[in-house]
């Protein structure tokens, strides 16, 4: 019922003179994505937890799925729109940006943030569809963290962002080259994640049997397939970059960041954000493409946990609560630091052949990882 009521949503949208085609299919994009988040458990610091902690590999390789079937994608569409990778030239929108510092920085900030908040920023959503209520002080922390960010943006972009590099591989080793380097890379990394997955792992999700019987269980209740939860997920990029722009979460939350420092004064104007790619962009008072891609996600996530009765509310505890505030306030400074969170940098940034999404993947799983060895992701 949720999902026709979204899908009579985007017809609505469709035919506004104030909204128009790319809301709705922004809308729409954004009940796939919920729907494969949900039902795929694609939260990407839960799925770094358990790699890290229990050798469940599983949801890295639905990442690497993702990315490599995205980097086909945007491997055709680049052809399309830009035929020769000449270096003087970048995609239109794609997520590339410079290799600085500043992100290795954004990215630590980012990965501790999601071990204090149990979530990254889109996984703060996905996760509160499910009852966990931390979701909601995390949210409001990552806002006071765009907005301590843009009081640091102007010194780090003067410092360390100006003037660096925004390396792009098809560049140097063309189209390709690219790809073949990029899925060689996923391979080996699929290929190695499987033989060091938790043996009872890797039997749950290697007999490749479909349970007739139970159709509606498997579809409705079981964890999906890692393979078909990350081409979901890349084929669901693929369409966004093609029809409005690269997937990303934070555009929305960032626009009312700056609505409210605005309003209150609480930060200078910001140089240098002219020509920077990424999960960006001045305030606006309407509801943007990002934020309808948002409130769809939100929405078909929460009816995926609910059709799946995994809806059981959490009460956070007033530690728990504090723990998600500071960890949502480092998510937003890294993220916009970052120029993009997990979505917009690590998954939108890596399928576009940018060193910059790479780089963000590595450290932000490097702050994850030092977050779970302090255990900060255990305080509740």
């Amino acid at each position: 019922m949720i999902i026709a009521l979204l899908v009579v949503l985007s017809q609505v949208l469709e035919n506004s003179e104030k909204y128009g085609s790319k809301a709705a299919t922004s809308l729409l994009i954004g009940v796939a994505l919920g729907i494969a988040f949900e039902r795929g458990r694609f939260c990407i610091f839960c799925i770094f937890r358990d790699s890290i902690n229990e050798r469940k590999n599983y949801g890295l390789i639905s990442i690497f799925t993702a990315l490599a079937v995205g980097a086909v994608g945007y491997t055709i569409i680049f052809g399309i729109f830009l035929p020769e990778p000449g270096k003087d030239e970048l995609p239109p929108s794609a997520h590339i940006g410079p290799v600085s510092f500043a992100l290795v920085l954004g990215g630590l900030a980012f990965g501790i943030g999601m071990a204090l908040a149990g979530a990254c920023i889109s996984g703060q959503f996905f996760r509160l569809t499910q009852g966990y209520l931390r979701a909601i002080p995390g949210l409001i922390g990552v806002i006071i963290g765009f907005i301590l960010s843009f009081n640091s943006w102007n010194f780090i972009y003067r410092n360390l962002i100006e003037g660096a590099p925004k390396l792009w591989l098809p560049h140097y080793i063309g189209y390709a080259g690219s790809l073949v380097v990029t899925l060689g890379l996923i391979g080996f990394a699929i290929y190695f994640l499987i033989k060091r997955s938790n043996p009872a792992e890797r039997e749950v999700h290697g007999n490749g049997e479909i349970e007739w019987s139970q159709i509606r269980n498997s579809l409705i209740k079981k964890r999906w397939n890692p393979f078909v939860t990350g081409t979901i997920v890349g084929l669901v990029g693929i369409a966004a970059y093609l029809r409005i722009e690269p997937l990303g979460t934070t555009r929305q939350i960032n626009s009312i960041a700056q609505s409210i420092g605005t309003k209150y004064e609480l930060y200078p104007q910001l140089i240098g954000l002219e020509g920077l790619s990424g999960c960006i962009g001045a305030a606006v008072e309407t509801i943007t493409n990002n934020g309808w891609l948002i409130i769809g996600f939100f929405t078909a996530a929460l009816a995926a946990s609910i059709s799946g009765n995994r809806f059981k509310p959490q009460i956070p505890t007033l530690k728990g609560t504090g723990s998600s505030i500071v960890g949502g306030i480092l998510l937003g400074w890294g993220s916009f630091t970052s120029l993009g969170c997990t979505i917009g940098n690590l998954l939108s940034g890596s399928q576009a052949f940018a060193i910059s999404g790479w780089t963000f993947f590595l450290f932000s799983f490097i702050g994850a990882w030092l977050g779970i060895k302090l255990k900060l992701d255990k305080i509740e």
